[in-house]
């Protein structure tokens, strides 16, 4: 398991990377990076946080459900529920 300092600093440039997804409207790359910030609360036993932040993002889109970026967030918010 990664030590608590390598999982701040990954947990610090995720919600860097988010706002600045959520800046530029870049929604696609919102996405990708709310996946993985919530794939690290999940590891920390942080389900409900990681659903609260990736299920509205993911509720944005109306098409393109069978792209592997939406596809693996759906996965992960069925595991997270």
């Amino acid at each position: 398991m990664a030590d608590q300092s390598n999982i701040e600093q990954s947990d610090k440039c995720f919600r860097k990377s988010l706002s600045i997804a959520q800046a530029q409207s870049a929604k696609g790359w919102e996405l990708r990076t709310a996946t993985s910030l919530a794939r690290l609360w999940k590891s920390q036993g942080r389900e409900q946080d990681g659903y609260n932040l990736l299920a509205p993002i993911y509720n944005w889109f109306t098409e393109g459900f069978d792209t592997a970026d939406l596809k693996e967030a759906k996965t992960l918010l069925d595991e997270l529920q």
